[in-house]
C-alpha cells in the first residue's frame, strides 16, 4: 500500500457531488499532513463526463488524483455494480486510508467493500485522527452513546465513514492539479438482484430547514408537551430559526424523526444553536457540537449541556422564551 488517502465521492440522484465529500476533503488534507504528505485522491463512480464537469470543484478541494469509472450503467446507483468495480479500483489503486461519507448510500457500500477486501471498518465517526505509530485513529460513539471509543483498525486499507456536517469544509481552496484518471469497469459475473423502478422523494420542511439553517432552535424533554413546542416554533419564527429535536423530545411524541439531532438523527453545524431544556447528553451533543455558537436554557445548572455551551441562561424555558419573543429588537 502506498501513503495515499482515498475518498469515496458520492454522486447525488441530482448528479451534483454530494457535500460530505468536501468535508472529508478538508480533513483528508489535514490527515495527509502527518503522513508525510501523503496524496489525497477521488474516487468517482459515475455516468460519463461528470469528473471532467466537476473537475474544478476537484482541484479546490486539494485532490491530487481523480479515479473515474463512468459508464452509462453508472447513472443510478446498484449495490452489486458499484461494490463491484469499486474494489477492483481500489485494489489497482492501493489506498492506505479510505474514506467513505456516512451517508444512506455509503453505508450500504462501505461495509461491501471491507468485506470484499478482508480489513476493518470504523462506522459513524465524529473524529479522525493519525497517532504515533503513523494509524487512522477513528472516534466513535459507544455503548449507546456513552462513551468515546478510539479505533484502529489491523488491516489496510484502514476504512472509516463519517457523517456528513461531522467536518467542516475548507473556507479557503486549496488548489491541486486533480490529474482525470480514467478506470475501465469489469462487471463479469455480477448479477444486479435490485432493480429501480422508480423513485419518490419525501422530504419535510423541517428536513430542508436543517440541513441548511443558519440558526436553529432544539427543544429537549424540558419542553414537556405540545404546547412546550409550539412556544418553541413561535420562538424560532422571532429568528428565522429552523425547530430540531432531541431524542427524548421525539420519543415523548412532540417532534416527528425527521427534526431529531443527535447520534440517531442528524449532525448539524449551524452558526447559532439555541437548546432549551435539553440535558446535553453525549448522543445528543455529538449532532451538534461543531455549531458556531451555543446557547442552552436549562433549569438545571449541572446540566451537561452547559459544559460545552458558549452563553448559559439558568431557568424555565416557559419563562425565559415568552419574554425574548416579546423583546421588540430580538431578532435574527
Amino acid at each position: 500500500m502506498s501513503k495515499k488517502i482515498l475518498i469515496y465521492a458520492e454522486v447525488t440522484r441530482e448528479n451534483y457531488i454530494h457535500t460530505v465529500f468536501f468535508e472529508l476533503a478538508n480533513k483528508a488534507g489535514e490527515l495527509a499532513e502527518k503522513l508525510d504528505n501523503a496524496e489525497v485522491d477521488a474516487l468517482l463512480i459515475s455516468k460519463p463526463g461528470l469528473a471532467e464537469n466537476y473537475r474544478e470543484a476537484f482541484v479546490n478541494s486539494g485532490i491530487d488524483k481523480i479515479y473515474a469509472i463512468e459508464d452509462e450503467r453508472f447513472e443510478t446507483y446498484c449495490t452489486e455494480y458499484f461494490s463491484k468495480v469499486a474494489v477492483d479500483a481500489i485494489k489497482e489503486i492501493q489506498p492506505e486510508i479510505l474514506l467513505i461519507g456516512a451517508t444512506n448510500q455509503g453505508r450500504d457500500l462501505a461495509p461491501r467493500i471491507s468485506t470484499a477486501l478482508n480489513t476493518g471498518l470504523t462506522a459513524d465517526c465524529t473524529g479522525l485522527d493519525i497517532n504515533e505509530k503513523g494509524q487512522l485513529a477513528a472516534t466513535r460513539p459507544t455503548f449507546g452513546g456513552q462513551l468515546m471509543a478510539t479505533i484502529l483498525c489491523k488491516n489496510l486499507p484502514q476504512m472509516a465513514t463519517v457523517r456528513p456536517k461531522v467536518f467542516k469544509p475548507a473556507e479557503y481552496d486549496n488548489i491541486k492539479p486533480a490529474e482525470i484518471i480514467k478506470i475501465t469497469p469489469n462487471e463479469d459475473g455480477v448479477t444486479r438482484c435490485v432493480e429501480l423502478l422508480e423513485f419518490h422523494k419525501k422530504l419535510t420542511s423541517e428536513i430542508n430547514e436543517l440541513d441548511s439553517a443558519e440558526i436553529i432552535v432544539a427543544g429537549g424533554r424540558g419542553m414537556k408537551n405540545s404546547d412546550g413546542f409550539a412556544l418553541l416554533k413561535e420562538f424560532a419564527d422571532k429568528l428565522g430559526a429552523a425547530v430540531g429535536a432531541s431524542r427524548t423530545a421525539v420519543e415523548m411524541g412532540l417532534a416527528s424523526h425527521d427534526m431529531q439531532i443527535g447520534q440517531t438523527g442528524k449532525t448539524v453545524t449551524p452558526k447559532l444553536y439555541i437548546a432549551c431544556g435539553i440535558s446535553g447528553a453525549i448522543q445528543h451533543t455529538i449532532g451538534m457540537n461543531n455549531s458556531d455558537k451555543i446557547i442552552a436554557i436549562n433549569t438545571d445548572k449541572n446540566a451537561p449541556i452547559f459544559e460545552i455551551a458558549d452563553f448559559g441562561m439558568v431557568g424555565d424555558v416557559f419563562e425565559i422564551l415568552p419574554k425574548l419573543i416579546k423583546l421588540e429588537n430580538f431578532q435574527k
